[in-house]
This record gives structure tokens, sequence and C-alpha cells, in this order.
């Protein structure tokens, strides 16, 4: 397949490219580089720097391409806090021109990168994608209008589409200090310097943190799926719950406790749907992940 790529020179797009192309597909990647890195883009993929609310210039870049995977946002929900205009202009207003550059072009399959953050506080657990929306931040908002719009685009025009609700991706190529480390990269920074660990609360609140290269195993697997297009919307997590206490102590070194803030105390996906749909199953161990970045770092 010939897949393009938004917001490919980024944490999950430089993974999901170099694992699409290890499997023999063409890669294009189209990002603004506000927060992507030139140089993480594979010299075997065809680059352009362009921003997605550019319609006009992201229809040239599909010309011939059998599929999209949108990535490209701004992904820190503090972020859509402090300036929900930008966030909507680039998280909602960027999918709609994904959209419709790609509904010009013909292009058949549209695969978007959504965000578990749509659940919010819900009354039990696992998470399951049936479950009523609970929007409570504006980046919640626009992952939640993204997935509708992709589900509309599948009944008024064909265009087969499918959502995934990401739940918290670590591994390879991320930002120890961006918004998709959280937790994970904030420790192992710490650990680096040889500081105390801090964690807020008591550290036995949880989070689902699932290994990148588990993340685009189940890209590449609803990419390819002929069965799926429907709009369908389905979790990318690992089903286990993870206290950030555990996280620590796989970590090592002293631990410091914080007072507790104001967040989301317990999440975790409910991937059965998932794994009966993509015939896909997470394989990495927290454990297992966290070596593999400290060997990394």
């Amino acid at each position: 397949m010939h897949i393009l790529i938004t917001g490919g020179a980024g944490f999950i797009g430089t993974n999901l490219t170099e694992y699409l192309l290890s499997a023999k597909h063409q890669v294009t990647i189209v990002d603004n580089l506000i927060a992507g890195k030139r140089e993480r883009v594979s010299a075997e993929a065809t680059f352009f720097n362009i921003d997605v609310n550019d319609t006009t210039a992201l229809a040239e870049c599909l010309n011939g391409v059998d599929a999209v995977v949108h990535l490209a946002a701004l992904p820190s929900v503090p972020g859509s806090i402090a300036d929900p205009q930008t966030y909507h202009q680039v998280n909602v207003d960027g999918t709609l021109s994904v959209l419709e550059a790609a509904r010009s072009r013909n292009v058949k399959r549209l695969l978007f990168a959504s965000s578990s953050a749509v659940y919010g506080t819900q009354d039990t657990l696992p998470h399951k994608p049936s479950m009523e929306a609970r929007l409570e931040t504006p980046y919640a908002f626009h992952k939640y209008t993204s997935e509708r719009m992709l589900r509309l685009w599948s009944n008024l025009y064909g265009m087969k589409t499918t959502s995934l609700r990401f739940f918290n991706v670590y591994g390879p190529h991320f930002d120890p200090e961006g918004p998709y480390a959280a937790v994970i990269g904030k420790l192992l920074l710490l650990e680096k310097q040889k500081q105390p660990l801090t964690v807020t609360g008591d550290g036995e609140q949880t989070r689902d943190f699932i290994y990148v290269t588990d993340v685009v195993r189940a890209m590449e697997a609803a990419l390819t799926n002929p069965s799926l297009g429907r709009g369908e919307v389905l979790n990318v997590g690992t089903g286990t719950e993870t206290t950030v206490n555990t996280i620590a102590k796989s970590i090592g070194g002293e631990i410091s406790y914080l007072p507790a803030r104001n967040e989301l105390y317990r999440s975790v996906a409910d991937i059965t749907e998932t794994q009966k749909l993509l015939d896909w199953q997470p394989t990495v161990t927290i454990e297992q992940g966290l070596k593999e970045l400290q060997r990394l770092m």
C-alpha cells in the first residue's frame, strides 16, 4: 500500500513509518515540524513540510495514495484548556481538511488517532467504546468530534474510516518532557539525573501503558483489514492497569511523594473488540518496555 501519514515526523509517526517501511509499504509523510523533527524522517519516505489545514497543498500529496493515517494534532490536554481556539483549529479543522483532501483525491481509507481522553471519568472500568463519552476537556471534545466526522464521511461519501483510541503510549523516539511522555518520561528523566522520583498523591493511580511497537502493529492491522471502514472506534491499550508506584519501583531509585493533584485516578482499556477485529495482541510488558527505554536513554 501507499500510505500517507500526517504528523509523521512525531513520536508515533516515526515508529509507524519504520514499521510500515519494514513491511514493504510505500510511505509519504506530511508534517509542519512544529512538534515533529525533520531528522526523524526516514530517507526511504517521501516528505512534505505542509500544514494539514492547507487542504489544497495536502491534496496534491495524495495522488496515488491508498490510505491516510491522521496523526497530526496538538496533543496536550492542559494546552487545550489554556488555548482552546488554537487547539480546535489544529485538531478539529485539521481533521476536516484531511478528510476533504482525501475525498478530493478519492482516497479510499482513513485511519484516525483518537484518545482515551474521550472517556473522561466513568463509573465503571474497563473503558469500552460503547460507553457514553464524557468530554471533560477541549482536547477530549476535539478527538470525539473528529471520530464523529469520520463516521459521517463513511456514511455520506463511502470513505472507509476507523478511529483508534490510544491509551498511554510510550516507547522509542518519544520526548521525555513532551505530552506523550507524561509519568514515564518524567520519572525516567529524574532517574537519569540521579534525582528522587517524584510521585503525586499515594501513587496508586493507574493508567494503561502501551508500548509504541504494539500500537503501530494495531494500526497496520486496521489499515489492511478489508472488513473495517464504517467509522468504527476501537481501543488500543493492553487491558492492564499499572500504578504509578509500579512504574517508579521498576525504574528504581528513591521515591518522593508530593501532594495529590486533580487528575483521573484510574484508566484501563477493554480491548476485547480490538483483539477480535484486528487479530491483534499487545506483546510488550511494562517491565520490558521500561527496561528498553532505560537502555535507549
